[in-house]
């Protein structure tokens, strides 16, 4: 018995200091809009910094184009910080670095992609978007009438207006609402091909995939999901060729989706932007803007209503 009281005497010593030990303050902890840029171009991108028990620093990165990718250890010293991560869908073997300075409420610091391509880039906080009363809303816009695209910015000659249908015959540009709009909902009704890959992008900054991807796995990258955040609960997806209906409801961050009449995100929040958004200035309205890049799309009966 008294070998028993020595054992739980000395585990109480060992175990006391992991204990009481006091998490760190991390003034970098949170979310993060990044510009990226080079001599000629700007780009959006994402951070994610949280805190891992009392002492580590993990996050989730979203680069150019592609998911949201976890941060395994984020190094923070003196307003100093760093991090690497393996590529994804950039060119090069290497990893993906980031290095950055902490002052005040910006960071400031250099990205070198896989191929070991340096950029500069500039970030602020990412706002939280929190609304103070429900939305009231406003009166519903078509943003496609059927027999032009005068809603639209058409940067490529690959998208028309055919019976009613707003077609893109092949891989080309995305398509961009002429308007911006901040909290809305969206009806808007798609049909894609077998392998077909498109989406929309909430103000410019957060897809909702449309894809072929029955049965695909992970989810969360794949049709009902915002790409590489939010998975659907279900699988509602009906055959290629067959038209399919999304029914969005986008309210500061939060976000319901509903497929074929079947909800599969239920006001969750979305944390970023995604890969291939036009721009990270997440506290700004935003225009809608479908896929055109990946291949032959077809949309009709688009609607938005927006909050007032």
């Amino acid at each position: 018995m008294r070998e028993a009281y020595v054992i739980a005497a000395v585990g109480v010593v060992l175990a006391s200091p992991l204990h009481a030990q006091q998490p760190q303050q991390y003034p970098i902890v949170g979310r993060w809009d990044l510009t990226v840029t080079d001599s000629s171009h700007r780009y959006p991108s994402w951070l994610e910094v949280e805190r891992s028990g009392s002492r580590m620093l993990v996050g989730r990165f979203v680069g150019v184009v592609g998911s949201a990718r976890p941060v395994s250890r984020v190094e923070f010293k003196d307003s100093v910080f760093s991090f690497s991560i393996p590529p994804q869908w950039e060119q090069g073997d290497s990893d993906l670095h980031v290095e950055g300075v902490l002052r005040g409420d910006q960071l400031t610091g250099w990205l070198t992609d896989p191929a070991g391509k340096r950029y500069a880039w500039t970030a602020n906080r990412a706002p939280l978007l929190r609304r103070a009363s429900p939305p009231r809303w406003g009166a519903p816009i078509a943003l496609f009438n059927g027999t032009d695209m005068a809603s639209w910015q058409t940067p490529g000659a690959n998208w028309s207006a055919v019976n009613r249908i707003l077609t893109n015959t092949r891989a080309g540009t995305n398509l961009i609402t002429r308007q911006t709009f901040n909290d809305f909902k969206l009806h808007i009704e798609f049909r894609y091909p077998p392998k077909g890959n498109s989406g929309v992008y909430l103000r410019g900054r957060h897809e909702v995939q449309i894809e072929d991807s029955d049965a695909l796995e992970p989810v969360q990258d794949h049709l009902g999901a915002v790409y590489g955040f939010l998975p659907p609960s279900e699988a509602a997806a009906r055959k290629p060729g067959e038209w399919q209906a999304y029914d969005i409801t986008l309210v500061g961050r939060m976000l319901t989706v509903v497929l074929n009449g079947k909800t599969l995100i239920c006001n969750e929040e979305i944390p970023g932007i995604t890969g291939g958004a036009l721009d990270s200035d997440e506290g700004s309205p935003g225009p809608l803007m479908l896929q055109g890049d990946h291949g032959p799309v077809e949309f009709r009966n688009i609607v938005l209503t927006p909050a007032r």
